[in-house]
């Protein structure tokens, strides 16, 4: 597999952007003591080896009125019936984050709701009935201590190997 080198420039660039996607690639190009062409270049060619995979725009979900976050662990009747489970999930709009995992479950989701009526017909009446799925066990977030997206930190060099691109 193909594996992209990330130098000083392209870490500061990306701890940038983590803190703030909006920031003027001007003002970057300052901060780096380079061109706004270079970080231009430079974002664009990070966009293509699959280190930035994109960039959105955070909604708070209690301010939709979802005021309840649940994380529900998932077992399935069979294992590689996986894709099919994932394909059912993805038609859930509730369903915000699935993970594989190891341990009792195969399946992690975050799932947020408008109450506990509305978590408990997602997951009664949707989730619970979608075939291969065995069982499933409910926690709910009393509150999130720490959001944040994933740190960058400078190294002298870092190596980006494309086989981790999803």
């Amino acid at each position: 597999m193909p594996t992209y080198h990330i130098d000083q420039i392209d870490q500061k660039i990306l701890s940038f952007l983590v803190k703030n996607a909006r920031m003027p690639f001007l003002e970057i190009a300052r901060e780096c003591g380079v061109s706004g062409a270079a970080i231009h270049q430079r974002v664009k060619r990070l966009e293509a080896n699959g280190v930035i995979t994109g960039s959105r725009l955070l909604v708070k979900p209690q301010a939709l009125g979802l005021n309840v976050c649940a994380f529900i662990s998932v077992s399935l009747s069979e294992a590689n019936k996986y894709p099919e489970v994932i394909d059912a999930f993805k038609k859930i709009s509730e369903i915000v984050e699935c993970h594989f995992v190891t341990g009792k479950f195969n399946l992690l989701l975050k799932v947020y709701c408008f109450d506990h009526d509305h978590l408990m017909e997602v997951l009664v009446n949707t989730i619970q009935k979608i075939p291969y799925v065995q069982s499933t066990d409910t926690q709910i977030s009393l509150d999130q201590a720490i959001e944040r997206q994933v740190w960058v930190k400078e190294y002298q060099s870092t190596s980006f190997s494309s086989k981790t691109k999803r």
